[in-house]
């Protein structure tokens, strides 16, 4: 057990900061949303941050986030343009850009006026301010915080952020790309991002997260997106961590299925120290669909772990999960993949899989897929591999001339091609290609295979 003086110590900052937060937002606040607050914060204060002993987190210690002193982040687009986001964030053909700077929402470079005809884009301070009561029935209802420290932490914060709602039956060509951006200020800053996506009924949309860094300064990004996906709704989603190589982020993305609806993940980490993505997917209505995918690319001594959660919440549902890791330097990962079949939730498909990739003798991971099958008429797979670069093909390409980088490269590139294969948007996926390729050829190999 962790002594409670060392959790006292460890949530003390944030206790005063609750405490002038909560004070500011005095009267002007919903009670439904200052009791979700509170409720969120005491649940942070009792358990402190997640320790190594906790098994959730064996293999992710979070100790320099949990001793690090953070200040909020400061409010303020920083001279933000949005040319100066051209070069932060992929190009992504046709997409509409919405800007988040230190999880405030930034109209003034969002590309207000090019959101999609059935879409409805608002500030979440907006939004609160406009209809106290409205967002009541959605905020804060799928993403849990019982069991997870930082996404209490982000709820404890809530203020700002984004609302993006999809029409029903409204099908929205283009991807509509949320852009979040960290700027530090002189000392190390914490900033909470919350997003909330309600799809219509039979909808059809493409949301589009991306996480970049303003500079090179430590900086801690704790965010949590919402999905209410309705009945017959059709949700691509892409979550793209770009941030600089000394951010830590912890980002949960939570989604509620409804019957017959289908929604779809993509997680790419390509950046960061200590990287913590969370994804809980609930099934909640039968014929519902999901499928959760991912890559990883790091090196150094970063830390990457990818936690998800798919919960067959009734019968004849599917579920398909595919992450890959390319591991170089002395960079380590984690994967820890559940799927829980319910007892009512017979004619379950799930299929899960993990691969990784080392390419130095100091990488490592750890891995562990996990089966919770409560039902007895199910079909349910999964598996874990870990392996190096295939010494024939390695071979094969050599011997044909083909020199030693681009050969490394080629097998790589087709080691994750798997997943970002299978990205539909051909936009979207030719962004992901080259943020790949990008991050490749900086990759810090160590001692690599030759």
């Amino acid at each position: 057990m962790v002594p409670a003086s060392q959790i006292q110590d460890q949530i003390e900052p944030y206790a005063a900061e609750f405490e002038r937060f909560d004070r500011a937002a005095g009267a002007a606040q919903p009670p439904w949303l200052r009791e979700l607050r509170q409720r969120a914060f005491s649940s942070f204060s009792e358990n402190g941050f997640p320790t190594t002993r906790d098994e959730a987190w064996r293999f992710t210690n979070v100790t320099p986030i949990a001793r690090s002193a953070f200040v909020p982040a400061p409010a303020g687009a920083f001279a933000m343009t949005r040319a100066r986001l051209d070069g932060l964030v992929p190009a992504i053909p046709g997409a509409v850009r919405l800007v988040l700077v230190n999880g405030r929402y930034a109209r003034e470079i969002s590309e207000v006026a090019a959101v999609p005809t059935g879409v409805t884009v608002r500030g979440l301070a907006e939004a609160l301010a406009a209809d106290p009561d409205g967002l009541a029935p959605h905020l804060g209802r799928v993403a849990r915080f019982d069991r997870h420290a930082f996404g209490a932490l982000n709820t404890a914060f809530l203020g700002d952020g984004i609302v993006v709602e999809i029409a029903a039956a409204q099908i929205v060509e283009e991807p509509i790309h949320i852009v979040y951006v960290s700027a530090a200020g002189a000392e190390p800053t914490v900033a909470h991002p919350r997003a909330l996506v309600i799809s219509g009924e039979h909808s059809q949309s493409r949301i589009v997260e991306t996480f970049v860094s303003l500079g090179d300064a430590r900086h801690f990004t704790n965010s949590v997106s919402e999905f209410i996906v309705g009945p017959g709704a059709v949700v691509d989603h892409f979550r793209l961590e770009l941030e600089n190589r000394r951010a830590y982020h912890l980002g949960g993305t939570s989604a509620r299925l409804a019957r017959a609806s289908v929604f779809s993940s993509f997680a790419g980490a390509f950046g960061g120290e200590i990287v913590r993505n969370d994804v809980v997917a609930i099934l909640d209505g039968e014929g519902a669909d999901c499928t959760l995918n991912g890559v990883t690319i790091a090196d150094g001594g970063a830390l990457v772990d990818h936690h998800t959660e798919i919960d067959h919440a009734t019968a004849h549902c599917t579920s398909h999960e595919v992450y890959k890791s390319i591991l170089g330097g002395a960079a380590r990962g984690v994967f820890n993949g559940r799927i829980r079949v319910r007892p009512d939730a017979q004619k379950t498909d799930a299929k899960q899989t993990n691969k990784t990739l080392l390419l130095s003798d100091d990488a490592q991971v750890n891995t562990k897929p996990e089966l919770q099958i409560l039902a007895n008429d199910v079909k349910c797979t999964h598996g874990a591999t870990v392996g190096r670069l295939n010494e024939e093909q390695w071979f094969y390409l050599r011997a044909r001339g083909i020199g030693r980088e681009e050969a490394r490269a080629i097998l790589i590139t087709a080691f994750a091609g798997e997943v970002v294969n299978r990205i539909g948007p051909p936009g979207v996926r030719e962004a992901i290609e080259g943020l790949l390729s990008s991050r490749l050829g900086r990759m810090d190999l160590g001692g690599a295979q030759s």
